[in-house]
């Protein structure tokens, strides 16, 4: 039905559209999407934009504020402030784990921004802000597949200007920014800009009389411009950032069984409204961010192409530690982890200055970086206790102190406090990428463009870990061999006993796989095997291993001006992702890897070994995509109906235990996007932007259902939401002296389950929420106040199974509504 709605969306503005009398056209909007300046309205692509005036205006923060006027786009932070994961039309991944590279390409001035730690700052000193929906490999390079936002900021000026501007809000908000620009000489200027922001925790912790999801960060950037000639320009920019939090709250959806075991212990679980934003934990989680970095860019004409030169560096730092059950009950002591990404960035291109029958470009990129991450988890003093009732409710009582006494432990040796795993894991990534574009001018009207590119991707990783976990270390298939030898025998499983009793041995190997049931209860199988569910930090094979990818990417297109007002397009276009790793505790080898991991005593295949997943192979995206770009007078419309696929996409889902990595053999997408804005006057315009979107899973076995395993092959991905609409209105209005305005924006996403593995019952999200602001300017001076979310409008961010309490589910809940006032003084 939705495919039917959306050709038929299609059909009825593109006639609109045509049928549009021809006038004069709007000021003109310059972007750089094609990697060349072009108005917003000759680039045949699908594209977004945000000005800084509308970043102003709506109070704009950060990245993740920008999904309220671009409907194609979602952001949503998880467990911490260094996981945020980008969307763009349903695809996009990258989070919880720095082996697994986005989908979604960010780019600060031209620097690719490799993780979303180094994405997050607050936006400082902004141009512009452009998002390009769908694959952009051809000329962005690796991690393009889904689509790229790219955030251009202002350079210095040869006049000197400036702004000091503060802001006050609801949880004792304080922003603090400035920016001062000016000469330091004929040819040379700079810039100065820099931020802080502070605001107060809206998620209580009960127990501990303290408020998370607080924000404390800041940013200062600084920029040289040498342009000694009229043909040549260099800028240096330096950025620094800060982010140091407590985040990010969890609230409990479903109190399963393991409920009244936590209780038990005296430990609490929250089961008021999950939008109370309330919950119990033994410690604050803390969130340290550290970015640094440098680039140089050079821009040279000459008499019929242009050099531009981007080389940049830039080091990350992250480091977190949080309560993992979200209980205030003692089961976790650590979950902490320390990451650092160095990085360094490479890209030359000539660009044809233009005026002939062809535009080209040509260029390459060079990416180097290194990756270490260290991820610490121990016991509390709780978690025996809370292991002991897991049993209990299995229906074996005292079976672990039982199996400790038949292995010779002394008691209390299962999950004492202080066990645990820790895992140093690092990754090399060396990847280059040579592209041409080409665009040839078929007739005045009619351009086709050509662009191609190879990348090739080359990664080394290496895992190792200390697994101090005595139980988790267990083979219960070897526990149960000896205990059935045992009874059949009497004898103790040694080599020279099971060499002696060959019929014994071979008839205690097949019960050591057989598992328990009231159809076959014991001794007639292995009655530990029922304890695995409590392995839960299985040790890992340590490894050293590399992959190599490469792959060609093109983009072909036609581009035809109908009128003076309208431009249609059509085009094809590829996207590519290479082999991302699971730089994780959740890193198995898979069985084609080794084919028998842990066999049996006897050597037989066993059923219960662990694998797993250690990388995800490349995804392949391809899209086309037909469009219409109209701009009359007062009236804008642009118009993008696509047909996008990735192959390999790779899905990352946490189960309760561990992250789930794994490709999706396909998931396509149909849809239509709108981006229409109508000024009936000089003082008052209206937007409209929507994504309609008609996702399927073409194939996708053995994805993480709420039970284990599914088939989601033929069933629609969870996440993404068939209908985003954002509408705004602007009035400006002057008297006596004073300009003022009065702005506001309706987000409206409907409704979808969050998570393949927790049941839309339970975890779903329906969006509504509303955003405005009003000012006025005088002499230099400004005066706003603004509101987010002022509805107050109530939705899940994501959801999952609860850590370690199977039956448990939680989740995320959205801020809350958030309003200010801000007052700005410019020279």
């Amino acid at each position: 039905m939705i495919r039917k709605s959306i050709l038929l969306g299609t059909s009825m503005l593109v006639a609109a559209a045509i049928a549009a009398p021809a006038m004069a056209q709007q000021d003109e909007i310059v972007i750089t999407a094609t990697k060349r300046e072009q108005t917003l309205q000759d680039v045949p692509i699908a594209v977004s934009v945000v000005a800084a005036d509308t970043i102003e205006k709506a109070s704009i923060q950060d990245i993740g504020d920008l999904q309220s006027i671009v409907p194609s786009l979602r952001v949503t932070q998880l467990q911490s402030s260094t996981n945020t994961n980008f969307v763009i039309r349903g695809f996009g991944n990258g989070a919880n784990n720095p082996g697994i590279e986005p989908s979604v390409g960010v780019f600060i001035d031209g620097v690719y921004r490799s993780r979303s730690a180094s994405q997050i700052g607050d936006l400082l000193d902004i141009e512009r802000v452009e998002v390009l929906r769908g694959p952009q490999s051809t000329l962005f390079g690796k991690n393009a597949s889904a689509g790229v936002i790219s955030v251009v900021t202002a350079k210095p000026s040869f006049e000197w200007g400036g702004f000091a501007e503060a802001t006050l809000g609801n949880y004792d908000t304080r922003i603090l920014k400035g920016r001062v620009t000016g000469p330091l000489g004929d040819n040379l200027a700079f810039s100065l800009a820099g931020s802080v922001r502070q605001a107060d925790g809206y998620f209580e912790v009960i127990n501990l009389d303290e408020n998370i999801n607080n924000r404390d960060r800041w940013d200062v950037r600084a920029q040289l411009l040498f342009e000694p000639t009229d043909n040549f320009s260099l800028r240096i920019i330096a950025d620094q950032s800060k982010i140091d939090e407590e985040c990010c709250g969890v609230v409990n959806l479903v109190n399963g069984p393991t409920g009244a075991i936590i209780n038990a212990l005296g430990g609490d679980v929250y089961t008021g409204d999950p939008f109370d934003r309330r919950n119990y934990l033994n410690y604050l989680p803390n969130n340290a961010v550290k970015n640094k970095g440098y680039s140089g860019h050079v821009d040279w004409e000459f008499e019929n192409f242009s050099l531009t030169s981007i080389t940049a560096y830039r080091k990350q730092s992250a480091a977190f530690d949080y309560d993992t059950d979200f209980t205030s009950a003692a089961l976790i002591a650590e979950n902490s982890a320390n990451q650092n990404i160095d990085t360094f960035t490479q890209e030359f291109r000539l660009t044809s200055n233009g005026g002939g029958m062809v535009d080209w470009l040509v260029g390459g990129f060079y990416f180097d970086e290194t990756v270490k991450y260290d991820n610490t988890i121990s016991y509390d003093a709780a978690f025996r206790p809370y292991a002991d009732q897991l049993v209990a409710a299995l229906g074996a009582p005292g079976a672990l102190g039982g199996l400790e006494a038949n292995l010779g432990l002394p008691a209390g040796t299962f999950f004492a406090a202080g066990q645990g795993g820790a895992e140093q894991t690092g990754q090399d990534n060396q990847s280059y990428n040579i592209f041409v574009n080409t665009d040839w001018h078929l007739s005045d009207r009619l351009t086709a463009t050509v662009g191609i590119a190879y990348v090739n991707d080359e990664k080394d990783v290496f895992i190792n870990q200390t697994n101090t976990d005595v139980f988790s270390s267990l083979d219960l298939v070897q526990v149960g061999f000896g205990g059935a030898f045992f009874a059949l025998t009497g004898l103790p499983a040694t080599p020279a006993n099971i060499g002696a009793n060959p019929a014994a041995a071979a008839a205690a190997d097949a019960l050591s796989i057989t598992e328990c049931s009231p159809s076959n209860p014991p001794p007639a199988c292995n009655s530990a095997l029922a304890l695995r569910p409590l392995q839960f930090l299985a040790p890992l094979v340590p490894f050293n291993s590399s992959s190599s990818d490469n792959k060609t990417t093109y983009t072909a297109r036609l581009a035809y001006d109908m009128t003076d007002s309208i431009n249609v397009y059509a085009s094809y276009a590829t996207g590519y992702k290479a082999t991302s790793w699971n730089l994780s505790r959740d890193s198995k080898p898979t069985p084609a890897e080794i084919p028998n991991l842990t066999p049996t005593v006897l050597g037989n295949p066993n059923p219960f070994a662990r694998y797993g997943t250690r990388l995800a192979g490349p995804e392949d995206a391809k899209v086309f995509e037909i469009g219409l770009k109209g701009q009359w007078d007062n009236f804008a419309l642009n118009l993008a109906w696509f047909d996008q696929t990735i192959e390999g996409f790779q899905s990352n889902v946490f189960t309760g235990t561990g992250f789930n990595l794994a490709n999706a053999g396909e998931q396509s997408t149909t849809g239509l996007e709108v981006d229409a804005r109508w000024t009936p006057s000089p003082s008052l315009e209206f937007t409209f932007a929507g994504t309609f979107l008609d996702p399927i899973y073409d194939s996708f076995v053995g994805a993480s259902g709420p039970t284990g395993p599914v088939d989601l092959s033929g069933t629609r991905p969870a996440g993404i939401h068939e209908t985003s609409i954002s509408t705004g209105a602007t009035w400006l209005w002057e008297k006596n002296g004073y300009d003022g305005f009065v702005r506001a924006d309706y987000l409206y996403e409907s409704d979808v389950q969050l998570v393949e593995n927790v049941p839309s019952s339970i975890a779903s999200r329906e969006v509504g929420t509303l955003n405005a602001s009003a000012g006025f300017s005088k002499d230099d001076w400004d005066f706003m106040i603004w509101g987010r979310n002022l509805n107050d409008d109530e939705y899940l961010m994501s959801g999952f199974p609860t850590v370690a309490q199977q039956g448990s589910f939680s989740g995320y809940p959205n801020m809350p509504r958030t309003y200010g006032v801000t007052m700005r003084k410019s020279w």
